[in-house]
C-alpha cells in the first residue's frame, strides 16, 4: 500500500504515501474523483527503483483534511505547498482525470516546477455536460462537495485554459482510454496536439486505463519516463 505519512500545509493536513528509493526520479501521481492515493500501488510496484513515487490525498479526500473549501485553485495552491514542504523542486507530474486536470494546470502556472508530465484520460477544457448527481445518503470516502465543485468547474471551464495548453512546453504523455471512455478521444486529441512536446498513446481500456489495463499503461509510462528528462 505504500508508506503513509502526513504533512501540515498552510491550512491543511494532507496524507501521502511514498514508494521507491529517496534518491530515485520524483514522481507526484495524482488521483482521480472517488478514490484517494492508494490507486497508484499498482504502478509504484511496476515502476520499482525507477522512481520515487509520491501519491496524496487531495483535499476532501482519503486521509486528508476536508476543509469545506475546494476546486482547482485550492488544489493547484495545496500542491505547490506540498512540493515546498517535502523539498522537491522539480518533479514529474502524473495525474488520472480530476487529477490530470490538476496537472495540467500545475504545469501551466509552475512550468519551473515540472520535468515531465503523464496526463492520463485528462478532462480537456472545453464544457463537458457532467451530471451533477444527488448527494448519497450516509458516510462517504471523501467531502461530496469535492466533488460537486470540481464537477461544476469542469462543466464551464474558463476559455483561457485552452490557450494556456500551449505554454506547457515539458514532455508529455497524454494516455487516452478509447472508445470505451466517457471522455471525448477527439477532444483528447485537440487537446494533446495543441501541447508541444506531447505525445499520445490510445490503451483501449476506457476511463480507467491504469485499473483496466494496468500492464499495458505501466509499460507506456516507464517506456516514456526512460527517455524523459528527469
Amino acid at each position: 500500500m505504500g508508506e503513509i505519512d502526513f504533512v501540515n500545509l498552510p491550512g491543511l493536513r494532507t496524507a501521502y504515501r511514498t514508494w521507491g528509493p529517496p534518491d530515485a526520479r520524483p514522481v507526484v501521481a495524482l488521483h482521480p474523483g472517488s478514490v484517494d492515493g492508494a490507486t497508484w500501488a499498482p504502478l509504484a510496484d511496476a515502476l520499482g527503483d525507477q522512481v520515487r513515487l509520491y501519491a496524496p490525498d487531495l483535499r476532501g479526500y482519503g486521509a486528508t483534511d476536508r476543509p469545506g473549501r475546494y476546486g482547482f485553485a485550492p488544489m493547484t495552491d495545496d500542491l505547490g505547498a506540498l512540493l515546498d514542504a517535502l523539498g522537491l523542486a522539480r518533479v514529474t507530474l502524473l495525474g488520472h482525470s480530476l487529477g490530470a486536470v490538476l496537472a495540467y494546470r500545475f504545469a501551466a502556472a509552475h512550468p519551473d516546477r515540472l520535468a515531465a508530465l503523464v496526463l492520463e484520460e485528462p478532462v480537456p477544457p472545453v464544457p463537458m455536460g457532467f451530471r451533477v448527481p444527488p448527494r448519497p445518503a450516509g458516510p462517504q470516502p471523501f467531502d461530496w462537495a469535492a466533488r460537486e465543485a470540481v464537477l461544476v468547474e469542469l462543466n464551464d471551464p474558463d476559455p483561457a485554459w485552452w490557450d494556456r495548453l500551449d505554454g506547457i512546453s515539458v514532455p508529455t504523455l497524454v494516455v487516452a482510454g478509447g472508445p470505451s471512455s466517457h471522455l471525448p478521444q477527439d477532444e483528447l486529441a485537440r487537446m494533446a496536439a495543441r501541447l508541444p512536446a506531447a505525445e499520445l498513446v490510445t490503451i483501449d481500456a476506457g476511463h480507467a486505463v491504469h485499473a483496466s489495463r494496468p500492464a499495458e499503461f505501466h509499460a507506456a509510462v516507464s517506456a516514456f519516463l526512460s527517455r524523459a528528462p528527469a
